[in-house]
This record gives structure tokens, sequence and C-alpha cells, in this order.
């Protein structure tokens, strides 16, 4: 059994608080023995992609540099796989989402940089980050073959499926999404149940388990004046036939901590051989945009 934590958090605009909060989270989920934590999407700061803004591109640093090295630092110290989520500079005028992962000796295990990047009212990601091109390739850990991806991708099965065929034991999404303040009720009903099912499904249909790790509360669009973006929760730790292994509540930081069996998705793919049975020899139409 591997022992695996979340942590999901609500953020405000002061750096060193949000870090403070997670860094005793995390102290407090190795202690109690989870060996991989997964913090959320850009767990640092706000989410600053409400708006556009060039000095946005301030909160950007190098890999490796002053955030990396801290988290780098307590990984190393509490002996634990972490799996990081940072604004990444690569360069002047060319930026990524990439995701960190750390090994339990501080050193860096593997990085990814966020393949599908969305353009949408409160979701403004195509204006700060470039996509990423490190292609769909797992991360080779001592606690396990981690399939790293971001947010966005979670809509898509064929970044899930690629992960899974390059050997990921886990698939994972550092993750912020939530409601728009004009949604409705019934609205947000819809696209939880969606989020929710759509993650799932990359869990059964690859026979692995998942870790999603969303943020909380509320943070507005003070461009607009508005509240912006209620973010939903519902962080949840899945196995590989999408059962919910633990599940967060919509509006509390929490941390959630459960057993992967990781030698479960080897009964499973036998009971259903998805990946045996696919039909690689009918796909190519779908290196298409559209099939006109």
């Amino acid at each position: 059994m591997l022992k695996v934590a979340l942590i999901q958090q609500s953020n405000s605009s002061d750096k060193g608080l949000n870090r403070k909060k997670l860094t005793d989270s995390i102290t407090k989920c190795a202690s109690e023995g989870a060996e991989l934590v997964v913090l959320q999407e850009l767990h640092d700061s706000l989410y600053f992609c409400q708006v556009e803004d060039t000095a946005n591109f301030d909160f950007a640093e190098p890999v490796p540099g002053n955030t990396s090295e801290y988290y780098s630092e307590l990984a190393r110290k509490l002996q634990i796989v972490l799996v990081t989520s940072l604004f990444e500079k690569r360069a002047a005028g060319l930026y990524h989402n990439t995701a960190v992962v750390f090994e339990k000796d501080g050193s860096i295990a593997g990085t990814y940089r966020k393949m599908h990047i969305p353009d949408d009212p409160n979701y403004y990601e195509k204006f700060y980050f470039t996509p990423g091109d490190l292609g769909f390739k797992p991360i080779q850990t001592s606690v396990g073959k981690l399939g790293v991806l971001v947010c966005w991708d979670q809509w898509y099965p064929e970044a899930a499926r690629l992960m899974a065929l390059a050997g990921a034991q886990i698939l994972i999404y550092p993750t912020a999404i939530g409601w728009s303040c004009n949604d409705t009720e019934p609205e947000q009903k819809r696209q939880l149940d969606a989020w929710l099912t759509v993650q799932r499904g990359h869990a059964i249909a690859n026979g692995i388990p998942l870790i999603s790790v969303n943020r909380t509360g509320v943070e507005p669009d003070y461009s607009k004046n508005t509240q912006g973006i209620k973010f939903w929760g519902n962080s949840f730790i899945a196995g590989p036939q999408g059962e919910f292994l633990a599940l967060a509540p919509e509006s509390e930081d929490s941390n959630l901590i459960a057993d992967v069996d990781l030698f479960h998705s080897e009964n499973v793919r036998r009971w259903w051989p998805f990946l045996r049975d696919r039909r690689i020899d009918s796909y190519e139409d779908l290196t298409k945009r559209y099939l006109d």
C-alpha cells in the first residue's frame, strides 16, 4: 500500500501565509505516514489568470529557483515525494505552467509543462502560458511512476491514455477550477458532476488510481469588481475502477490521506483488459482536429 495525501487550500494575496499553511499541512500529512503529497495548481499565490496583466509575469521564476528550492528542502526534510505547481519563467517572454516533482532526497525527479491551455472568461491562461513541450511522459519516483498532468489537461482522455501507455501507475492532476459568479445553481451542479465524472472515467479507462487536488474559497476578479471564481474544492483520490477513496468538501481547507493499492491495478486490468482490446489499427483519425 502507498499512503498518499493531497492538500486542498484557500489562498490569499499573502504568498508567505499561503506557503506557511501549506508547509504546516504537508508536515502534518508526512507525520501521518504519507509518502506522496500532492499540492494544488499554482499553490503559492492567488489564481492570477482571471485578468490579463503583464505585471503578473513578475510571479514567474526559473526552475530551479527560490520556490523550487524551498519545496526541495521540505521534501528532503520530511522524506516524501512532493508534487508542486509553479509559474515557470523559462526565458524572457516565455513562461509555462509547470509541475515539479521532488524526490525524497530533495532532488527534482522530473517536471511536466501543462499541455492544454484554456482561454475563457476568468481563465485567461493563454496570455501567460506557452503550451508544454515535454510530452506526456510519466515521472519515475521512489513511490512509483507518476502521470502528472495539470488542470485543463483533465478534460482530455488522450492525455490520460498516453500517460498510461507510457507506464504511469497513478494519474495526478493539480487543479484550479470553480464556478463563475454568474453560474446558476443547476449549472454549478452540472459542471461539478462533469468534472468528477470525466476524471473518474480516466481512472476506469486506464485501470489506474487518480489524484485530483483543487483549491477552495472565493477569489475576486478585481479588474471587474466582481466575485470572480468560487473554487469548488471536491478534491479526491480514486481507485482504478473510479471508486472514491477520499473526497474533500466544497468549501473547506482539507488534507486528504488514503491508502492506494498500486497492485490492485494488475487485477483490474486482468478483469477489464481495455489496453489489450484497443483497435490501434483504426485510430489514425485521432490526430486530426475534426473529421469534416
